[in-house]
């Protein structure tokens, strides 16, 4: 018997688990895969020697999130690695424009936007802790709300508006545009100003860092930060209904859910009903992704050379084209040039190939549940080419997963969407439904932990913390 059993080890998941070992709990993580990790998973999925990671690449949040800050990763085997430039972002006429750590070193690269650039962001890098605190505190009024306001009356905006109207170069605006399409959303949206900023900020006040041996290393450090606390997990269970957990007769234990809507109200069955169950039944998922893994013979000859100094490469070309590119993936359309972001972490983590090999990491929007795999494979490796000539000469092996593949993989990514939902400005807030505390269930003792709550998708954890504070606080 267990005080609380956690069902699923993603990283919001075992941060729940953690939390409630902190405070004396006996916990249980569940998980239905053999190994643990949800998005945080290093698979070899082309030829012998070359690491993958399966979803999440490149991790900000693993250096900024105040929940992943109290754990001592480094200490459970995390050895976060850096580029010398978190992002870079090509242009046709052969140049790249970087975010780099330094505000003052972006902004030179921006021309007559530099100083624009730099009014922008330094207010907001000068309180980057509060304004990310601020941002994963979920619907809880902010510790310091001058500092989120002004962060709020930018990021309320459109990523488009914001853009036009701050910066005048091609510049400014892709490198903006960029970050913002990481909203899986029409740049056109309301809020989607937000996650420019944010990932901005992120690159100039901690980085884009990622974990030496590959992303399964930041769960592993998690699920041994979680057994020194005693806690417990047990891989290869699928729960197929909350009965397994919590039968009648027994002590019933906390039970916290990294699961999403869908998933939710299969487990539930006739326990839950009503206005509860009918708002999760019209929670809304987001694009999908298809997700291409590359063994490459030599590196990714960029026709920009200042793209090798990044670990990140935002391929879509100019502001105008990434909102062409998401908003036809709103309406159900494939792109012939979309949106496509990269990861070369064996430029700068060698251990990850063959000596002289390298790996390629990369996906691209689709509209949700995608069955157009070949065409849109097609599309990125056009992209790829169009910045990189002579790209296709470099493949030595790919792996493609479909939407449908990341699925049967993890059921959280619902039709190959891996934020868990929608983050449009309305689930941006009420997610899954709006709730002053939106992961506690009508269900007596059953919390939601999952990206599907806020603060959304992302590794960072804080879903599982603020479940997990939730079910203690009772």
């Amino acid at each position: 018997m267990h005080d609380a059993i956690v069902v699923g080890s993603g990283p919001n998941g075992l941060a729940a688990a953690i939390v409630l070992a902190r405070a004396g709990r006996s916990v249980l993580v569940v998980e239905g895969r053999d190994t643990i990790g949800g998005g945080l998973r290093t698979e070899k999925l082309t030829l012998p020697g070359f690491l993958h990671d399966t979803c999440s690449a490149i991790h900000p949040l693993g250096v900024a999130s105040p929940f992943l800050q109290s754990v001592p990763l480094t200490e459970h085997g995390v050895d976060w690695v850096d580029s010398p430039a978190p992002l870079a972002h090509p242009l046709d006429d052969g140049t790249a424009v970087l975010l780099r750590r330094s505000v003052e070193e972006t902004a030179a690269g921006l021309g007559a936007d530099g100083r624009a650039w730099r009014r922008l962001f330094d207010p907001l890098v000068e309180h980057a802790d509060a304004v990310v605190e601020g941002v994963l505190a979920g619907p809880r009024p902010p510790r310091r709300p001058l500092v989120m306001g002004n962060f709020g009356r930018h990021a309320l905006r459109s990523a488009a508006s914001l853009a036009q109207s701050r910066f005048a170069g091609e510049r400014a605006r892709a490198l903006f545009a960029g970050n913002a399409a990481h909203a899986m959303l029409p740049l056109d949206a309301a809020a989607t100003a937000s996650f420019g900023l944010v990932l901005a900020l992120l690159g100039h006040a901690a980085g884009w860092p990622f974990p030496r041996g590959g992303s399964q290393a930041i769960a592993n450090a998690l699920a041994s930060s979680l057994r020194s606390l005693g806690g417990e997990i047990e891989t290869g269970r699928w729960i197929e209904s909350l009965e397994e957990l919590r039968p009648h007769g027994r002590p019933a234990p906390l039970v916290l859910l990294d699961v999403t809507p869908r998933q939710l109200v299969a487990l539930a069955g006739d326990r839950l009903g009503g206005r509860y169950r009918r708002a999760l039944e019209r929670y809304r998922y987001g694009p999908g992704v298809v997700k291409v893994d590359y063994a490459l013979s030599a590196a990714v000859p960029w026709r920009a050379a200042d793209c090798a100094l990044a670990a990140t490469v935002h391929l879509g070309g100019t502001l105008a084209e990434i909102r062409a590119a998401e908003a036809e993936v709103a309406r159900g359309g494939h792109p012939e040039r979309p949106y496509v972001l990269v990861a070369q972490q064996s430029l700068f983590e060698p251990s990850r190939a063959p000596e002289g090999r390298h790996t390629l990491w990369a996906y691209t929007h689709v509209p949700n549940g995608s069955t157009l795999t070949a065409r849109t494979v097609r599309a990125l490796e056009g992209q790829l080419e169009r910045f990189a000539p002579g790209f296709r000469d470099v493949v030595l092996e790919r792996s493609v997963l479909a939407p449908a593949d990341l699925e049967a993989r993890n059921p959280n990514d619902v039709g190959g969407d891996i934020n868990g939902g929608s983050a449009d400005l309305r689930q941006l807030f009420a997610r899954p439904v709006a709730r002053w505390t939106p992961w506690r269930t009508p269900l007596d003792g059953v919390f939601l932990c999952s990206s599907s709550t806020p603060p959304g998708g992302g590794v960072h954890g804080m879903c599982g913390y603020h479940a997990a504070r939730a079910a203690l606080s009772g």
